[in-house]
Formats: C-alpha cells, sequence, structure tokens
C-alpha cells in the first residue's frame, strides 16, 4: 500500500509544519504504507521523504525533467520517476498511490488536492482524499466547502469524502475505512445531481 502526500515546496512559516511532515512520515514507514510524493528535497516535502527513508520505509518520487534539471530532486529514494510535465506527474503520482493525504502547502498543494477530490467526484478512482489539519491550517477552508454545498454546487456526499483530522494516527484510520462516494451521473448520484 501507498499513501499519496501533497505538501510545501517550503517549510511554511511555523516548525509545526515540518514536524507533522517528519511525523508522518515515520507513521507511515511504522505501518508499513509506501509514500509517493513529488520527489524533491525540499521544504516539507524533503520532510517527509527523509523521515520515512530513515524510519526504514519506501518512497516513490515523481518529478518534472524542468524540476530535476534545478537540483532539486531527491536522489536518495527509493525510486524516483522523472516525466515531462506537471500533467504527467500528478497522473503517475494518482496511479502509484491508494490514497491520498494533503498537508499544508500552497496553491501546488491545494491544485493537487482538489483534481484527486474532483477525479473522485467523476468516478475516476476511488480512493481516499485526507487533510492533515495541522495548527488548524484547514480550519478556513472547510466552512467554505461547506459553503459550496449551501449553494448548490457540490453535493454533501463528495464533500463529505475528505477525511479531516489533526492528529496524523486518526486520520490514517479514517482513510482505512472510508468508502468512497458514488461517482457523478452514474446509477442513483446522476438522479440527484
Amino acid at each position: 500500500m501507498r499513501i499519496c502526500v501533497f505538501c510545501g515546496s517550503s517549510p511554511g512559516r511555523i516548525p509545526a509544519y515540518a514536524d507533522a511532515a517528519a511525523g508522518l512520515g515515520r507513521i507511515l514507514a511504522g505501518r508499513g504504507i509506501g509514500l509517493v510524493y513529488g520527489g524533491a528535497t525540499v521544504g516539507t516535502m524533503g520532510v517527509i521523504a527523509d523521515a520515512v527513508l530513515e524510519a526504514g520505509g519506501e518512497v516513490h518520487g515523481v518529478i518534472p525533467t524542468q524540476l530535476f534539471e534545478r537540483e532539486i530532486a531527491h536522489t536518495g529514494l527509493t525510486q524516483l520517476h522523472e516525466v515531462g510535465n506537471m500533467h504527467q506527474r500528478k497522473a503517475l503520482m494518482a496511479e502509484l498511490a491508494d490514497g491520498f493525504i494533503a498537508l499544508p502547502g500552497g496553491a501546488g498543494t491545494l491544485e493537487e488536492l482538489f483534481e484527486v477530490w474532483t477525479w473522485s467526484q467523476l468516478g475516476l478512482h476511488s480512493k481516499p482524499i485526507g487533510l492533515l489539519d495541522v495548527e488548524g491550517f484547514y480550519s478556513r477552508m472547510t466552512p467554505f466547502l461547506d459553503h459550496i454545498v449551501a449553494e448548490g454546487f457540490l453535493r454533501s456526499r463528495y464533500r463529505d469524502a475528505i477525511q479531516i483530522d489533526a492528529d496524523a494516527t486518526r486520520l490514517l484510520d479514517k482513510l482505512a475505512g472510508v468508502r468512497p462516494p458514488e461517482p457523478k451521473w452514474s446509477g442513483a448520484a446522476a438522479s440527484s445531481v
């Protein structure tokens, strides 16, 4: 089993973000869960990869050639996949993973999160998705997601498909028990969209 973790190319403003990345990495390795991530040495990306490796775990990085050539690729991984562009990166990360977790991060982290969430709604995968809410990082986003539901642009079953927890162990336990919602425009879901 492997979990794809979306995280930052920066460490963030407070040490808690890097600490959470390292903690999640150790928990993944301790449970025998491999890590799939963006393949870089920088930011919380590098922190989680190093933590998994130091704990004896497996790490698969996926990095576009453009970033590889900027010398930010992590060359000490179990396997480093070099791909042509960002679209190929996201597709391969999703293919290699059995689930997804987003740590705090910037625009790239959010874009990756929203893309796999959209893919889930469309039935392109049935893998669980979680947010590790470090220091309330995602606390401002969750009311907005509720607002999207209230305004009729998202069904609550799709909103509820994202598991959120501040504790990495609890989040992994939640993801293990997730049953993804039926995709949009199929079967019973089609009549209620």
